[in-house]
């Protein structure tokens, strides 16, 4: 590795090599020729005078780039696409010239961009599936757990352990929609020439229509895929982009909100994110713990979220048929994103995998708080036995005010429960007023929600992919 020159943090310590492959040189120029045959072959198929050995010679050089003649060549002409044309032709000299037959730049370098994305989109779709797979094992595990609920970072209502994944797990199946909306939307650009009109190729079929019309439908079937856009100008609309980046963008602001629960409750020390034995936390204070996984995923999706604004603005600025204004923000914008929301799914993996829960300390800070919660249940066992709803709802009102008084000011433990039992009007012992202090009286149906989420949404849809399951995440630490 040189290291008198900037690497980018991206692939050098977040993406995976997968990831970093399909934004590759050897994937895109390996496309481009993938693409050149397939043109060659259509063309052929429609009756150009190609011939079966030109295509055959072709195919036998796909896959072994000659960069440095390309790399050459490129000093001269100044073209990267002419370069490669010219580096392909040197090895596949009786093929030469019927390469990027009719075609303009765009059609090696659109198309190849839109197969690059499909790529790194069904990667991403099987990461971010088999967090939602774990998540599920650890919703299902903590599911009858009760935890303090909070509502503006205020101890309310109880829920369960599992629950609380529930909502981590929703916010990632949102995404996974989306994700699978573009997926299956993509189209290819195909082959429409300098503006969009096909001219050339009209010229090269004698100006046969019909003809022409059967290019793009049979160049897509090659390249996998179902259709071309209909129409186009000399790039597919630079909205796709768009679209691509704001699905990232999506998972991103998802991943964030998880890290952020998770980062909240290490505070807490209810939940611990992975800590390696030899890992450190800190230089100077051997004993800290800190959230260094989720502050990563949490850093990472703010550039993604961030990123999603440059195809927007691109998009927004593409004259008529084509600027070539585009072309820098892309080259930046699109693989960066792709890396790091790859990076950010192998960690949201590495931690719902790892995560550790610490119940005693969920019970205390339950317990602590759950008295206040429990005051609506003992008002009205003090109804049946005998008390006025109106005073004690009053008296109850007092006596928090005090017990929080306790609490806040003082330091104290909460004494909710030895005030009410103090106090003759509700007519209710301590003992009996402990009885009153079951978490699971509280948490209502959330371990049936649990249940039901499971087993009607995630199960089935985790059932469609069970063969990109088991994923384990690689990452720097």
């Amino acid at each position: 590795m040189s290291t008198d020159r900037y690497q980018s943090p991206l692939s050098e310590r977040y993406a995976s090599k997968e990831m970093q492959y399909i934004f590759s040189p050897d994937m895109k120029f390996r496309t481009w020729r993938k693409l050149w045959i397939a043109l060659a072959e259509t063309e052929q198929e429609l009756g150009l005078n190609i011939t079966d050995e030109q295509i055959e010679e072709l195919k036998a050089h796909q896959n072994d780039i000659n960069y440095e003649v390309a790399k050459e060549r490129e000093k001269v002409v100044r073209h990267d696409v002419m370069s490669h044309v010219y580096a392909y032709g040197v090895q596949c000299p009786k093929a030469k010239g019927i390469i990027h037959l009719g075609a303009t730049s765009c059609y090696v370098g659109d198309n190849t961009d839109i197969i690059v994305m499909k790529e790194a989109l069904l990667l991403v779709r099987t990461k971010l599936v088999n967090v939602i797979a774990e998540l599920a094992k650890f919703a299902d595990e903590y599911k009858a757990l009760p935890t303090l609920g909070f509502t503006h970072f205020q101890p309310a209502q109880p829920t369960t352990v599992g629950k609380r994944a529930t909502l981590w797990m929703q916010e990632f199946l949102l995404d996974l929609e989306d994700l699978n909306h573009v997926i299956d939307t993509l189209k290819l650009l195909g082959s429409k020439g300098t503006t969009g009109t096909q001219a050339s190729f009209l010229e090269l079929f004698n100006g046969d229509h019909s003809t022409v019309e059967k290019l793009d439908p049979m160049i897509a079937a090659k390249l996998g895929f179902r259709d071309c856009y209909p129409v186009s100008g000399q790039t597919y609309s630079r909205k796709v982009d768009t679209r691509v980046l704001n699905v990232l963008a999506g998972i991103a602001a998802s991943a964030h909100k998880f890290s952020n629960d998770i980062r909240l409750l290490q505070h807490m020390k209810e939940v611990e994110e992975p800590f390696e034995k030899t890992q450190i936390g800190s230089s100077a204070m051997a004993y800290k713990r800190n959230p260094m996984r989720s502050e990563r995923i949490a850093s990472l999706s703010r550039y993604v979220m961030a990123d999603a604004l440059n195809p927007a603005m691109t998009s927004s600025v593409q004259w008529f048929e084509r600027t070539l204004d585009d072309s820098a923000n892309k080259r930046l914008s699109v693989p960066e994103g792709f890396l790091a929301i790859d990076g950010i799914l192998d960690l949201c993996l590495n931690v719902v995998d790892g995560l550790v829960v610490y119940p005693k300390v969920i019970e205390k800070h339950l317990l602590a708080e759950l008295p206040f919660m429990a005051t609506e249940n003992i008002m009205m066992d003090a109804v049946k036995a005998g008390g006025d709803r109106q005073e004690l709802h009053e008296k109850i009102r007092t006596l928090s005010m005090e017990a929080g008084r306790n609490v806040k000011e003082k330091g104290l433990d909460n004494n909710l429960l030895e005030l009410i039992a103090a106090d003759p009007s509700f007519n209710l012992s301590f003992e009996e007023l402990q009885k009153s202090m079951d978490p699971s009286r509280y948490t209502g149906c959330a371990k049936e929600q649990v249940e039901t989420f499971l087993s009607q949404v995630v199960q089935p849809l985790l059932e469609q992919y069970k063969e990109q399951l088991g994923l384990k995440a690689e990452i720097n630490v």
